[in-house]
């Protein structure tokens, strides 16, 4: 067990923030080896990020912690609270309580890069919860680096003070202790009185098979001790602390966590979903008067459908999203079936990034082969005669068009970063989108725009058009403004003249003969000819948009017929023509899993 709690004025707690790839797990690394955390036999690099995901990729999805000692040049010794959040647009809110936990936070900027679309959300959040922001310019030891470039993007752009930002290199530990020495020197000690009643937030949390459910917390006033009864004040629930601790990144037990410190606890949860992130943790016997603000619950933005290949691993999809829904309560799940694919789990999710990762998860982890219907947002209808409103998270279940008074759809305001080269070409492509554009401006050789995009245009393939587009060079982030009325309409696929119910999608009525022609063409290339003609059509309602003819394949019936009269051909052509009309009338298309695999991949429709 630990000594008592270390005063106020020697505890730092802070933040990275850091677009993709900048260098902020590398950086985490260096602070935690110079500090003594582990020894270098333990060390792994970006040891705060412990799925293989987050390591190939260079992002960090789930907020880590780790608590440092640190003796700095005045000869006094400091605690050092890191915590390591995510940078992506998909997990802002947990950026935000991640944030609000802390006093202070180093800005990395890639010394080759400059500020990035995401450095600059985060930086944001960052300056409105009145954080002290120490800029570290890292990997000046590359070829391409020009730190005194980034400085003056980071004033331009940012509007903070770069002349004693702190030059790094995390790779190779250059400015690791000039690091150190600023997070003691520039970065406020954090405010609280430990005699009050206890408040503290909850930051994150995590399911452990052993421990159970893990929360990560701030003490903001009074002490957690191990032992105490703990209420939850947005859900109400009670719990009882039995272990307190922090991560040095090992797990240390500790007899109390007080005001201004970070640490854990476990209470014998048994589901992350119980726990709210950002909620407020207070003594059941002696509560706090308020809760933290800030506190929102999360929904999810975009749903797809989830389809096992193989209808026999059905239940091994289900018993999979359980046990990630077990560390991750911020996607949903239902079961649904469809008519072409079986029965699958039509799931929520915060975004793109956040879809694909769970998507990635269940293939490697739970070794699934899985179809993905079109990502779609949820739309909010309108009913007729005053009937209410119905939220749409599967465009098969729209209502008949005579019920709907009017839909409307997400939008979101968009960031988007691009060198000069490639602004027209983007441009146009936000144009395409139905984008309105809010402004543009240059700084240091790039354009920085502001969109406003209807959110369907987005979750459908406008990130990989994004980054072909720019060569991988822009940057994009966004959030979400409110719903807008559209003027939308479900377009369905049509083979045969049967409606595939997990082709189908809302669009908007601009871009639905373009999307409809597109789906089209794919799927006469994709499904095989059969023995007769088979249509392929795109409609609204009863209207047909769209319409492509799968050839039928032709047996040789006159092979037989050596010379002779033309009118043996003829007849024999005729009889096969009787054949086909017949087969035309009682045939069903077998469409191939391929088929749907290769129509939903989120290629380019227009």
């Amino acid at each position: 067990m630990s000594k008592a709690s270390t005063p106020l004025d020697r505890i730092r707690n802070f933040s990275i923030i850091a677009h993709i790839d900048h260098g902020k797990s590398t950086l985490a690394d260096r602070l935690i080896q110079r500090t003594g955390g582990l020894t270098d036999r333990e060390m792994s690099a970006q040891v705060l990020d412990n799925m293989d995901i987050e390591k190939e990729r260079g992002i960090t999805i789930k907020a880590q912690t780790v608590r440092l000692n640190y003796r700095a040049k005045d000869g006094l010794d400091y605690e050092l609270s890191l915590m390591d959040t995510p940078g992506h647009v998909d997990f802002a809110y947990e950026v935000s309580r991640s944030l609000a936990a802390c006093e202070g936070a180093l800005l990395v900027v890639d010394a080759a890069q400059g500020v990035e679309a995401q450095t600059l959300a985060n930086v944001y959040q960052s300056i409105e919860h009145d954080h002290e922001i120490v800029p570290v310019i890292n990997k000046i030891d590359l070829p391409a680096a020009e730190p005194d470039k980034v400085k003056k993007e980071i004033e331009d752009i940012i509007g903070i003070s770069a002349e004693d930002a702190v030059l790094a290199s995390a790779k190779s530990g250059i400015g690791i202790d000039e690091v150190l020495e600023a997070i003691v020197t520039r970065i406020p000690p954090p405010k609280g009185d430990r005699e009050a009643p206890l408040k503290a937030m909850l930051v994150d949390s995590w399911y452990d098979p052993y421990l159970g459910v893990v929360i990560l917390v701030r003490v903001v006033e009074g002490v957690l001790r191990k032992g105490q009864e703990i209420k939850f004040m947005a859900t109400g629930t009670r719990h009882l602390v039995d272990r307190v601790g922090c991560m040095r990144p090992k797990i240390e037990q500790l007899t109390e966590l007080a005001a201004g410190e970070i640490g854990f606890i476990t209470a014998q949860i048994k589901e992350v979903s119980q726990t709210a992130v950002g909620d407020t943790i207070t003594d059941a016997k002696k509560p706090t008067a308020e809760a933290l603000p800030g506190f929102k619950t999360v929904q999810p933005v975009v749903f797809c459908g989830l389809f096992p290949v193989d209808a026999a691993d059905f239940e091994k999809l289900r018993d999979s999203l359980y046990k990630l829904r077990l560390n991750d309560a911020s996607f949903s799940f239902e079961a649904e079936s469809s008519a072409a694919l079986g029965f699958g789990f039509r799931c929520g999710f915060l975004g793109l990034l956040h879809l694909e990762i769970i998507q990635e998860r269940l293939t490697r982890e739970y070794d699934l082969d899985l179809i993905t219907t079109a990502p779609s947002v949820v739309y909010k209808i309108q009913l007729a005669h005053g009937k209410g409103e119905l939220d749409l998270h599967n465009p098969a279940d729209m209502p008949d068009v005579m019920q709907i008074a009017s839909i409307d759809e997400p939008w979101i305001e968009a960031t988007i970063y691009v060198p000069d080269e490639y602004l027209g070409s983007l441009l146009k492509l936000c144009q395409d989108r139905r984008g309105i554009q809010k402004n543009l401006t240059y700084v240091s050789g790039r354009a920085q725009i502001t969109y406003e995009l209807p959110l369907n245009e987005v979750v459908f393939d406008f990130y990989d058009r994004l980054k072909s587009i720019s060569r991988g060079y822009a940057s994009f982030d966004y959030h979400q403004i409110g719903y807008r009325e559209g003027d939308l309409v479900k377009m369905s696929i049509m083979v045969n003249a049967e409606p595939v119910d997990a082709l189908s999608m809302i669009v908007h009525r601009s871009t639905a003969e373009t999307r409809g022609r597109g789906m089209c063409e794919r799927l006469k290339d994709l499904i095989p000819r059969h023995l007769f003609k088979i249509p392929v059509q795109a409609a609204i309602g009863g209207k047909v948009i769209a319409r492509e003819t799968i050839a039928a394949m032709r047996k040789d019936v006159t092979a037989k017929c050596y010379g002779g009269d033309a009118s043996r051909k003829r007849k024999l052509l005729d009889k096969q023509k009787e054949g086909k009309k017949r087969m035309r009338e009682y045939g069903s298309v077998q469409i191939p899993q391929e088929a749907f695999i290769a129509a939903l991949r989120m290629g380019d429709e227009g």
